[in-house]
């Protein structure tokens, strides 16, 4: 009977990790459920970081083929069952030492060369001519992040959306109700919108303790420490126009892993409708003054107009 209910709960979870795969097959910029290599960066830093961590996957793939091809290859061929006896008298031999030497450092210097070449777009990425056509500074703090996009007179908070907070702190949420609460704990209220096809600046700091402002899609992570202000950029292309998710990366205190960071990128005409819109609802126009009220004279009590006509005349008195 016991048996029986652990093959039962065995196949319950495992039809329920495939619903889940499902409800996240239709978000192409998330990372899918049991998803086990990198995805493809956003932007040319997180592009180059992609490419390298492909070229070392594939070298450290046939290294393996080769290295426990050549075991599974002795262990099968030679073993004692098949009358292998054990060379006794074998001490060294200069030619092997020279190959699995010589093997290692030829494939070091063959990695080392796109390495390089990676590392240097990079570097002239990092110090191209091309101005930044924006500033955003952001600041983190327990345990949320505040934006300000700098010459706009725009700043605003962001953290973890009210739903996803809400069921965190609920001990009778089903896994049913997380579940169906597609970015448990990856959403906000308020994310950072940014243009595409722009080189965005980023300055970075915090207001409390130590913060690390991190999503991984940029290809980047930058600490936030108080009282220092760090630095980064970015530039998304068009093609890549989505939502990218990130976390704060450094421990931060006990709601350390319920500070999420969404950045939006939209194109540069749905950006300028957001900022109009957001500094309209940030900065609401004046109420309009009352209008001047109009009273005739036929609305006016006989008594009261009598009042009102005797005032004058009292007045000039001496």
């Amino acid at each position: 009977m016991m048996k029986t209910n652990r093959i039962t709960a065995m196949l319950t979870g495992l039809f329920g990790s495939l619903a889940s795969l499902a409800a996240f097959a239709d978000d192409t910029k998330e990372p899918q459920l049991w998803q086990l290599n990198m995805t493809d960066g956003v932007t040319t830093s997180s592009q180059n970081a992609y490419d390298s961590h492909m070229l070392m996957f594939w070298v450290c793939v046939v290294i393996g083929i080769v290295v426990f091809g050549a075991m599974g290859l002795a262990m099968f061929k030679f073993r004692k069952s098949k009358g292998a006896v054990p060379d006794t008298e074998f001490t060294h031999s200069t030619f092997l030492e020279i190959l699995w030497t010589g093997i290692p450092i030829i494939i070091l210097i063959a990695s080392a060369i796109p390495a390089t070449a990676k590392v240097m777009a990079l570097y002239n990425d990092d110090h191209s001519p091309k101005p930044f056509g924006m500033t955003v500074k952001i600041t983190g703090q327990q345990w949320l992040w505040t934006y300000e996009y700098k010459g706009e007179d725009l700043e605003f908070t962001s953290r973890l959306d009210r739903e996803s907070d809400r069921l965190r702190q609920d001990k009778t949420a089903s896994q049913e109700a997380i579940t169906a609460h597609k970015h448990y704990l990856r959403d906000v209220d308020n994310p950072l919108v940014i243009p595409a096809d722009t080189r965005i600046r980023f300055v970075i700091t915090a207001d409390d303790v130590i913060h690390a402002w991190w999503v991984p899609a940029l290809g980047w992570k930058q600490d936030a420490i108080p009282g220092v202000i760090n630095e980064a950029w970015t530039e998304v292309p068009a093609a890549k126009i989505g939502t990218y998710r990130g976390v704060c990366a450094e421990l931060c205190g006990k709601d350390h892993g319920f500070m999420p960071i969404v950045v939006k990128v939209v194109s540069k005409a749905d950006y300028k409708t957001w900022l109009a819109e957001r500094k309209a609802a940030n900065n609401p126009a004046p109420a309009a003054a009352p209008a001047a009220v109009t009273i005739d004279a036929g609305d006016v009590p006989a008594e009261d107009a009598a009042a009102q006509a005797a005032a004058p005349a009292a007045s000039t008195q001496p």
